[in-house]
């Protein structure tokens, strides 16, 4: 039976980051849930959900993580690295992908290229600032803020625009100037978050003092 240790930090993407939340709804501890699984012989994943979410009204996302961790999968994350992730990709998309992923770093150097929830995504410090996911007959570019889609509106006609999102063709002509209008704004709130939380440090650093 996998490792349950509840104390054991968990890792990005780990199904085990569910556990505590599961036992404090619940009232028991994970083993005991595993081994009701484990008794269900040889039931198939959609029995497995269905016993847990039917008969203890587990919701599908806690249900989901516990079946997964009891068939093996200990966690969802399916690439380590960018480059793993580029070579599942079609390599026309591929292309594309890292096309509007290098036009960004170029003009923004300080942003890290990492995986996060199995999509490339760009981070500045540990605030997430844009990122890139691959469907059948598009891709989905999102700098996840919807304010700052609003204000691009006028140059986003012709395109499927979401709440967060904007879908372009996988041979997509990459615009740079259009990509480096979504990361601006995004940079700039990221700074000016670091600058308040610095401030409000600052000052309480002051009146510690002031009160000694």
């Amino acid at each position: 039976m996998p490792n349950t240790d509840r104390h054991a930090k968990p890792k990005p993407g780990d199904r085990s980051a569910h556990f505590p939340a599961i036992e404090k709804k619940h009232g028991k501890p994970v083993r005991h849930w595993l081994k009701l699984i484990a008794d269900l012989g040889d039931a198939k994943y959609p029995e497995q959900i269905a016993f847990l979410r039917e008969r203890h009204e587990f919701s599908q996302v806690h249900a989901n993580a516990l079946v997964m961790y009891a068939r093996g999968s200990t966690t969802s994350k399916r690439f380590a690295t960018p480059a793993q992730y580029f070579a599942s990709l079609d390599p026309a998309k591929a292309r594309t992908v890292r096309a509007i992923l290098r036009v960004i770093r170029t003009k923004h150097p300080q942003l890290e290229l990492v995986m996060a929830w199995n999509q490339p995504m760009l981070r500045n410090g540990d605030r997430y600032v844009f990122g890139v996911s691959v469907a059948t007959n598009h891709i989905v570019i999102a700098p996840f803020d919807a304010k700052v889609l609003k204000s691009l509106s006028p140059r986003l006609t012709g395109y499927e625009v979401n709440k967060k999102t904007v879908r372009v063709p996988t041979d997509w002509k990459v615009d740079a100037a259009l990509l480096d209008a979504m990361i601006r704004p995004q940079l700039a709130a990221g700074d000016a978050t670091r600058g308040a939380a610095k401030s409000k440090k600052k000052s309480k650093k002051s009146s510690r003092k002031s009160t000694r």
